[in-house]
């Protein structure tokens, strides 16, 4: 690899619930050293619904920009989890829906500048409505809504979330 970045050393800063932070001593291509942050995250995953077609998203307070954002049902992957799982289990917590099938789109790198995070997205057929079963610190509220008025929502600023929108624009 031509810009291949060596380890030379690892120090963990912090070992937390979600993340843990690390300095990295490291040798660049040319020879010099540096510091590199790392924000290693188990990963996620999130998961487009569509039913008669209108898409899944839920609204939730995201703490770090003290606002509420319009998301597709995503979660992180707990320890030793199958990705696939992970996102079936968050569109029944979260959307209140079971799927017949679920098909992986891609895998995204949400900010590959310090974090080594994966969030897979899947799409889900077969749609039955079911009941909610939110974690007990989760408060949401789940919505359908039109293709043409997700292109709004998107042209308006209206849904930030990176994860929902590559999901969108690859089917709007």
């Amino acid at each position: 690899m031509e810009f291949e970045e060596k380890t030379l050393s690892e120090q963990y800063l912090y070992k937390g619930k979600i993340l843990k932070l690390r300095k990295d001593e490291i040798t660049l291509p040319d020879g010099n050293n540096a510091l590199r942050e790392v924000v290693e995250h188990s990963g996620g995953s999130a998961i487009l619904c569509e039913k008669e077609g209108k898409i899944l998203l839920v609204k939730q307070f995201r703490y770090p920009y003290k606002e509420e954002l319009w998301e597709i049902p995503a979660g992180k992957l707990n320890e030793g989890e199958d990705p696939i799982e992970t996102a079936i289990r968050e569109l029944k917590e979260e959307g209140g829906v079971i799927a017949s099938s679920v098909e992986k789109m891609f895998e995204v790198y949400p900010s590959p500048g310090y974090t080594d995070e994966i969030i897979r997205i899947y799409r889900a057929s077969g749609i039955k409505e079911d009941v909610q079963s939110l974690d007990e610190d989760e408060f949401l509220r789940a919505e359908w809504f039109d293709k043409r008025t997700l292109k709004q929502m998107i042209k308006n600023g209206e849904i930030k979330d990176g994860k929902t929108l590559i999901a969108l624009l690859a089917i709007l």
